[in-house]
């Protein structure tokens, strides 16, 4: 074999495999995520059913499940999941919280607290 066919062979298969790139996937469009902190939650983080209910007012939803609970409080704002587990013979606390908009959407959970301590006697 001469170079020159060597080097046509060469960049042929070469051209014919530039083809076979793995395309990279685009990243999805939408909110941020907003990043996962305890800051302006102390006033929740550790406290006690009786505690979220002097600061929230009654739950919207109280689920058990064995030792675990889960008090969720709303608004139109924002939706709140506080969960309380025991620890030893303790009372259940917020070890826990999530929160979302009414629609799902995403929210910082440290304005949707602040939103909820807002609401009319504590609602």
């Amino acid at each position: 074999m001469t170079r020159l066919t060597t080097i046509a062979i060469t960049l042929a298969l070469g051209g014919g495999l530039a083809g076979c790139a793995v395309p990279v996937a685009k990243p999805a469009v939408g909110r941020p995520a907003i990043p996962y902190t305890s800051v302006g939650l102390e006033r929740v983080l550790g406290q006690d059913a009786a505690g979220l209910t002097k600061l929230f007012g009654q739950p919207d939803a109280d689920v058990r499940e064995g030792s675990a609970r889960k008090l969720q409080f709303q608004s139109g704002i924002c939706v709140l999941d506080a969960y309380l587990y025991p620890k030893g013979s303790d009372a259940p606390r917020v070890t826990y919280l999530d929160a979302r908009e009414p629609d799902g959407s995403t929210i910082d959970r440290a304005s949707c607290v602040a939103a909820l301590t807002r609401r009319d006697g504590g609602r």
